[in-house]
């Protein structure tokens, strides 16, 4: 890792997505100045500077069999960090990767601590799961002190008694533990395929829908009209084919999770147009290996989104309340020799990556 020389750093370059050309001053702390550094080592000029990507859905801590150790958490993250994703929104793990938040060259990590489920309608180990529907409020509360500002709930899983997805929770204690996480000062979300569980969820205030698949366009106005914003996980949902492939003894199940395959692009572009804020996350960990923010970039573009690159950038960190690249903002920056607004594709090539002010290496991602 390259460390900041005394008086800093002098970056040069397009920054997006004012699109100005700028001089950029990075000082001895690691962060943006608003004057000149005499002194400051040249990083170099030209270039497009892009506020650091955001996978705004990933699990650090978790692996294809389940949790992993502290150590393959970091080796996550950095995966993470070399595909240029430098502000993670970890939406629920069953490790406690705090630790990991004081690392100056990996990735910012805002953690939303545990899964909350009920028994049997989750993938087992992962989260924590409650008997009684009742006790979800209080459980919020508890995730919500744990985590970064953030509360993830499984909002629904396929119920083997139905045979399909189901809804895991009750509307109104949907609406009590919801409006408990805003007292605490959290946001919920809440990882939802189909449309039954949609309902009790936008209808309670959640802040964010995880995946939503399943969105009619009477829930996309209704989100709309709310505010509630969209992180549809597009390369994740890629797997559900081979999800219902391994579902036989389930076929409504199977057929369901087909349809919504089907439909995924559309839902997407239907909520861009109604005006849905819609973010760009990978769902990395378990089935999605780590380090894919920019095949999910891509896809949110072949989806119709009208600004895939912010919604993996500038737009996300502003709903994640960071700071672009202003004075006094750590300088999260990853700078490409090409326009990445005129071809995604340029994203797969980043030619220099500060952490926090700090140079890491680039092309292993």
């Amino acid at each position: 890792m390259g460390d900041l020389p005394v008086t800093g750093w002098r970056l040069r370059g397009t920054v997006l997505p004012s699109g100005e050309d700028t001089e950029l001053w990075i000082d001895g702390d690691g962060r943006i100045s608003d004057t000149p550094l005499p002194g400051a080592e040249d990083l170099g000029s030209g270039g497009f500077v892009v506020p650091g990507l955001v996978d705004a859905h990933c699990h650090v801590g978790l692996g294809p069999d389940g949790p992993v150790d502290l150590d393959e958490c970091e080796r996550q993250a950095r995966t993470d960090r070399d595909a240029g994703a430098l502000l993670i929104r970890d939406c629920g793990s069953p490790v406690d990767t705090s630790p990991l938040q004081a690392r100056e060259d990996l990735p910012e990590i805002i953690r939303a601590a545990r899964h909350v489920a009920r028994p049997k309608r989750y993938i087992p180990g992962l989260a924590v799961e409650l008997d009684d529907p009742a006790l979800l409020v209080d459980e919020v509360r508890r995730q919500a002190a744990d985590g970064d500002g953030w509360v993830k709930l499984v909002g629904d899983w396929i119920d083997r008694g139905v045979g399909d997805l189901a809804p895991l929770w009750p509307d109104d204690v949907l609406a009590e533990a919801i409006s408990a996480a805003h007292e605490a000062g959290a946001r919920v979300t809440a990882h939802v395929f189909g449309t039954d569980a949609l309902h009790g969820l936008v209808g309670a205030g959640i802040d964010c829908i995880e995946h939503g698949t399943g969105l009619s366009d009477d829930l996309i106005s209704e989100m709309a009209a709310r505010g509630t914003a969209l992180v549809p996980t597009l390369i994740n949902v890629e797997t559900f084919p081979s999800i219902a492939d391994g579902a036989s003894k389930y076929p409504d199940y199977a057929a369901h999770m087909r349809a919504l395959h089907a439909g995924a692009s559309d839902v997407v572009r239907r909520a861009t147009e109604a005006g849905i804020p819609v973010y760009a996350g990978t769902d990395a960990g378990g089935g999605i290996r780590h380090g894919r923010i920019v095949d999910e970039i891509v896809a949110l573009r072949d989806a119709g989104h009208p600004d895939p690159l912010g919604a993996a950038s500038w737009s996300a960190r502003s709903w994640l309340r960071r700071p672009g690249p202003e004075p006094g903002a750590p300088a999260d920056l990853v700078v490409y020799r090409d326009d990445p607004r005129v071809d995604l594709e340029s994203l797969r090539h980043p030619s220099l990556v500060l952490v926090r002010g700090r140079r890491v290496p680039v092309g292993s991602a």
